[in-house]
């Protein structure tokens, strides 16, 4: 019998060259890497062995060196939501603390159904040296190290034990991360001493292998379904989420809202799926949303949620689709978010799912009145945003008119960056998009410093096509900001615009908003005093260029040389820390039953009064 051809390769050369050899199809004949390359931070757990293999790919699979584990991780999850989920990168760590601090990124893009590849070096898998250097023993079970603690927050989980697992494992690990139901993070595990075993792996497992995105159809019986009850609504709305954009049916959805006379509100995680001006737009919905959404929003007798897992925020808290009688069709290609909130389900990809409702709804449309309602409510929202957003000469800054400022400023092109404190809400409810795709805010998992890291790893996946600018409170830059070096280190500029208002002003707000007293948020409540970081000196320092913008006039000018610079470049703003743009939704979240504050006891009762009249509407 003919013999395979085979290629003898150590366990990380070969995990190397198969990451090298994977391609994604981006439709009209072309490709492109799937993964666009690794982070990396070397210690004793993988520059060895991984290191050698990364190096001898260095050309044609780039490493770039991390500042941060967590924000390497973070970096993947920007480079993923930029490409669509076409795409990933990979970080790799070693096997103390720079692997556990990939967890929390690993969450992020668990959280957001977002593919990124995690490897860390491990323990050895013949525990001779045990205990090793950063080896944490659990000694009731010795199988175990801290890369255990991966496992709740990734969709693929593996410890290489044997070379030759891996031509099991990666068609496996690839297949987790392309999935459109089941898309999340992966992980590796790599002992020390299985990554330099050599083994004859044969040769078709390093062939040149092009991917494609699966567009998994909806049972036909749902569909139907789903169409009559969408046929006999009087007033349908439809709720675009994170699943509309990464299944690129954005056309076909503001197609079919047009076609339908259905008003359109977005998720956060939908946002811009819609520009700002289209005809069907009722503007963002939920806790962080406008007062258009969310006044339209209880009144739909039939809500069609287009990839989205109706998470609290969008929902607020289940308030706004509690009233009696309202149905929700929720079309989603994974099959528990589809089923949550009590939904009919229809299992399938959004696009197709979208196009195959549309056929069987044949001239069906809603009440004119309906959409006539949402225009209204969606223009009165818009004269709203003119006068909070409007310039004053005087004053310190608000961060909604720094947003105003933003949106002015930012072309056609660009794109814009936010995940935490007070500026997603500020986003949400202020961005008018251009253009899809031109918001981002990570918010299914909220991480402080994704601004920074992902706003680095999102100019990655999107190219050098307009400005990624990012937007951020003093708060999430002090807890993470390394990345800025990064984005000079690699030439992937990002404009950061940093609004300093004292500490973490929007949780004083959430603190003192149910009774709390003002406590350990604002540096002036912790320290008695004013306290001033030099944002400006310390981006400067890592070679950035930055300014500090003294009034909203000063800002703009600054923006312009920004836009200009070649180099990333640090806008500081000082902005109000008492003032928030409108709009909101309730929030259930707990309040003391028992406290001697008056204030507590009054937020308690405005709370409860919020659950009884969500729950009176079941």
């Amino acid at each position: 019998m003919p013999r395979h051809k085979t290629r003898r390769l150590t366990m990380a050369q070969a995990l190397v060259a198969s990451l090298d050899a994977q391609h994604i199809d981006m439709g009209r004949g072309r490709s492109e890497k799937l993964c666009g390359g690794v982070f990396a931070i070397f210690g004793h757990g993988n520059v060895t062995c991984l290191g050698e293999a990364l190096h001898a790919h260095r050309r044609t699979l780039p490493t770039y060196r991390g500042q941060n584990e967590q924000g390497m991780g973070l970096a993947c999850v920007g480079y993923a939501r930029a490409r669509r989920r076409r795409g990933f990168m990979a970080a790799t760590s070693s096997i103390g603390p720079g692997a556990t601090n990939m967890v929390t990124a690993a969450a992020v893009a668990h959280a957001n159904r977002l593919p990124a590849l995690f490897i860390a070096g491990d323990t050895f898998a013949n525990r001779l040296p045990d205990p090793v250097l950063q080896q944490v023993e659990n000694r009731g079970d010795p199988s175990l190290t801290v890369n255990d603690a991966f496992r709740p927050v990734v969709q693929y989980w593996d410890r290489v034990v044997h070379p030759a697992q891996l031509v099991a494992t990666m068609p496996q690990l690839y297949a987790s991360l392309l999935d459109p139901g089941g898309c999340g993070p992966a992980f590796l595990a790599l002992p020390q001493d299985v990554q330099e075993v050599a083994y004859p792996y044969p040769e078709s497992f390093f062939a040149e292998t092009v991917h494609g995105i699966p567009r998994p159809r909806a049972d036909r019986a749902s569909l139907q379904k789903a169409a009559a009850l969408i046929a006999g609504a009087k007033r349908p709305l439809l709720v675009a989420g994170g699943g509309a954009r990464y299944s690129l049916a954005e056309q076909t959805l503001a197609d079919f809202a047009r076609r339908r006379g259905i008003p359109v509100v977005e998720t956060l995680a939908g946002r811009s799926t819609l520009a700002g001006d289209h005809e069907c737009n009722a503007g963002p919905l939920g806790v962080t949303g406008s007062s258009s959404a969310n006044a339209v929003a209880p009144l739909a007798d039939v809500v069609i949620a287009v990839g989205t897992r109706l998470q609290d925020f969008t929902t607020a808290s289940g308030s706004l689709f509690w009233q009696e009688g309202v149905e929700i069709v929720a079309l989603n290609a994974s099959p528990p978010d589809a089923v949550k909130r009590g939904a009919h389900a229809v299992v399938g990809d959004a696009k197709a799912s979208l196009e195959e409702l549309d056929s069987m709804l044949g001239r069906r449309k809603a009440p004119p009145g309906w959409l006539a309602k949402a225009q209204r409510a969606y223009r009165q929202w818009d004269r709203y945003l003119a006068r909070v957003t409007k310039p004053t000469k005087t004053g310190t800054p608000t961060y909604g008119q720094v947003m105003g400022a933003v949106n002015r400023l930012a072309r056609k092109g660009d794109r814009t960056v936010s995940a935490a404190g007070g500026m997603p809400g500020e986003h949400n409810k202020i961005w008018k998009s251009r253009e899809p795709g031109d918001f981002d805010c990570e918010f299914g998992f909220s991480c402080m410093g994704y601004e920074t890291s992902g706003a680095y790893g999102f100019k990655m996946g999107c190219g050098p096509r307009g400005e990624v600018i990012s937007l951020m409170g003093d708060g999430s830059y002090l807890m993470m900001n390394s990345d800025i070096l990064s984005s000079v280190m690699t030439g992937h500029k990002v404009i950061f615009v940093v609004c300093d208002n004292g500490g973490f002003a929007v949780i004083n707000r959430l603190q003192t908003g149910k009774g709390g007293a003002e406590f350990n948020n604002l540096f002036r409540h912790c320290t008695g005093k004013e306290v001033a970081v030099d944002f400006v000196a310390h981006a400067r320092s890592m070679g950035a260029g930055g300014e500090w913008a003294g009034s909203l006039a000063e800002f703009e000018e600054a923006f312009d040389r920004a836009r200009r610079s070649k180099r990333s470049y640090v806008i500081a703003i000082k902005v109000a820390a008492y003032e928030w743009t409108g709009g909101d939704a309730w929030w259930d979240t707990g309040v003391p039953e028992v406290s001697r504050r008056p204030q507590v006891k009054k937020a308690r009762k405005a709370q409860v009064k919020g659950r009884a009249a969500r729950q009176g509407g079941q």
